[in-house]
């Protein structure tokens, strides 16, 4: 799909464009920003990533919490079924209900289901201002416990990432960069953005005021565009430096955010019990924490005697604190046995009868998704 690369139409009188699936999601983002528009999902790779697989994976990203997510802008596709059709559903309005929306059915099939050829996009304006803030914390417990807080007094970030010391680490040394405050337990990325700068100015006080209740060590605000894309390069440079350490595995967990604390208190405490090491992160706006387990200086026996217990363990939790067990990486081959956890029996048959009908001959992605 590389060579469907066009930028087709940015129709900025109807806050519309017509991308095919081939285009970067960076060059797609800066091209309608020319016009005053906004894309606002933000994958961390979204400097390599192309549209069409942020569709196949419903791609989240640190903006999700106040923006939403890849399928909230999509308002129709044009994709090849494996049979052979070409397939148009959806419309270039705000309102349709014409029928089964096959279009938002694709997005987040992962692969499975056609090959997207053609996506038309609905856009939002540009805001005008953003201010970031970077908050160290003395423990994952207060970083984590405040999350809850900036909400209820008042503020929709357009961005809360929580990173644990490891993870920052991590990243000043793959990244060959240094972290304000660096040696903190976990630190709190917040943005908030919008077309009023006093209206923001008040936001980044009730933050800080939230964050000095729950014992932040310090309150860096970074006002400046170079500041602030300084810091976001250390963010989304921190997934590749902690999988740089070793074998791992990641799981994409999410819960309700007022059960995070929970969540990384019991992976934590999983880990301690298995004997493996843990490094968290995520979107901590939205309860999307990314569980990094490292084999680190397991033998290859260990680790392959621990990891799949510890998993389940890790999986069984998230579902018991009202969660699921992706967010936004998929469920692909390397979570599909565990796809039981989170879905009953006739919901994943349902979904096998899906796949059945789209792809009677299974040629698309086989043995993906569904367990064994």
């Amino acid at each position: 799909m590389e060579r469907f690369n066009r930028i087709i139409e940015i129709d900025e009188k109807n806050f519309q464009a017509v991308v095919e699936p081939g285009v970067i999601t960076q060059v797609f983002q800066e091209e309608v920003e020319k016009y005053g528009l906004f894309y606002p999902v933000d994958p961390a790779s979204r400097g390599s990533c192309f549209i069409g697989g942020n569709l196949a994976e419903c791609s989240g990203g640190p903006r999700a919490l106040k923006y939403g997510v890849t399928r909230d802008y999509v308002l129709a596709l044009e994709f090849v079924t494996p049979t052979g059709e070409i397939i148009s559903n959806g419309a270039r309005t705000i309102k349709n209900v014409t029928g089964y929306n096959l279009a938002q059915l694709i997005i987040g099939s992962e692969g499975t289901l056609g090959v997207i050829t053609k996506i038309i996009f609905k856009l939002i304006s540009l805001p005008k201002f953003r201010k970031l803030l970077l908050i160290p914390f003395d423990s994952i417990d207060n970083c984590i416990s405040s999350v809850a807080e900036f909400f209820t007094s008042g503020i929709t970030p357009s961005a809360l990432e929580f990173l644990e010391k490891s993870a920052v680490k991590a990243a000043e040394t793959q990244l060959n960069k240094k972290y304000p405050v660096s040696d903190a337990e976990a630190q709190l990325f917040i943005e908030v953005d919008g077309n009023y700068e006093e209206a923001l100015n008040n936001d980044v006080q009730k933050i800080a005021e939230v964050a000095e209740k729950f014992g932040a060590i310090d309150i860096i605000l970074a006002e400046d565009r170079q500041k602030m894309d300084d810091i976001w390069e250390l963010r989304r440079g921190t997934g590749d430096a902690v999988k740089s350490i070793s074998t791992y595995k990641e799981e994409d967990t999410v819960v309700p955010r007022n059960k995070m604390p929970a969540l990384i208190k019991g992976v934590k405490e999983i880990s301690s019990r298995y004997g493996i090491r843990s490094i968290c992160y995520g979107h901590a706006g939205d309860g999307n924490v990314h569980v990094n387990i490292l084999k680190d200086k397991l033998s290859d026996k260990e680790w392959n005697d621990r990891i799949d217990d510890a998993i389940r363990e890790i999986f069984n939790l998230t579902i018991s604190l009202g969660g699921t067990l992706s967010g936004e990486h998929g469920i692909g081959y390397s979570q599909k046995n565990y796809l039981s956890i989170a879905l009953g029996n006739s919901e994943i048959q349902l979904m096998k009868d899906i796949k059945r009908t789209f792809d009677p001959n299974n040629i698309l992605n086989p043995g993906k998704i569904f367990p064994d």
